[in-house]
């Protein structure tokens, strides 16, 4: 890890001793700083102040609870969230995707595949942020003319499959539940099937392979969505 990678700021939000310490055990030895706090109250407050890189945040936490500190933090901050949690039904995993977590971690877990997570967010994040001499996965928006382009190509795309990009691009990295991105669709509030978001993102990535070629800059999620994996200017 580079000098400045270590000095990025590792959050942990966990009510138990053992996991809290084995997890800042791993993430000092990978390079990262932490702090630690093993209740929900004073976790916004704290991010605050001291603006950490990234949360590896519990679920079921003494105070507040874990989503609702989630979505506290999501109304002033897009710092990245891993939740972690013992409650592994899938509604659970959704819910904390749909209200601005980025991963989510079960229990039981290896510290290894918490460490994996981790840098391979900050790798995403870092390479949405990053220029490239090639442009084909840079993608720019305009709002006002409803216009999106990739590698300076103009996208021909319905009103629906502009709200569907723009609201995969706002966040690069970040998993949206396909229930999440069906309310952002149709401003008639009709409703659609999960069929429905597939189908278009099919159409979106066909119109945009035209211009970029072989990288998928929309990924899907097994059981949960779809991320963005690009750049985006504008």
């Amino acid at each position: 890890m580079s000098t400045a990678e270590s000095k990025r700021t590792v959050l942990v939000v966990e009510d138990e001793v053992k996991i809290a310490r084995l997890l800042q055990d791993y993430l000092h030895n990978d390079g990262y700083n932490t702090y630690w706090l093993d209740r929900g109250e004073g976790v916004v407050e704290w991010v605050r102040q001291s603006q950490p890189d990234l949360i590896l945040l519990d679920l079921m936490l003494p105070g507040k609870h874990g989503i609702a500190v989630c979505q506290e933090l999501r109304s002033f901050s897009n710092v990245p969230i891993i939740m972690i949690t013992a409650r592994v039904e899938e509604i659970d995993r959704i819910l904390g995707l749909e209200i601005g977590a980025n991963d989510y971690i079960c229990k039981p877990f290896s510290p290894r595949e918490v460490m994996a997570r981790v840098n391979a967010l900050f790798r995403t994040l870092a390479s949405s942020q990053q220029p490239k001499v090639n442009d084909c996965d840079v993608i720019t928006l305009d709002a006002e003319r409803m216009l999106a382009t990739v590698a300076g190509k103009a996208l021909d795309l319905t009103p629906v499959e502009f709200r569907l990009l723009s609201t995969l691009v706002k966040q690069p990295g970040r998993i949206f539940a396909r229930s999440q991105l069906m309310d952002n669709l149709y401003e008639d509030g009709r409703i659609v099937t999960d069929r429905t978001i597939d189908s278009h993102v099919k159409n979106l990535r066909k119109k945009i392979s035209q211009y970029q070629g072989d990288s998928e800059l929309i990924r899907s999620v097994y059981g949960v969505g779809y991320k963005f994996e690009g750049l985006v200017k504008g």
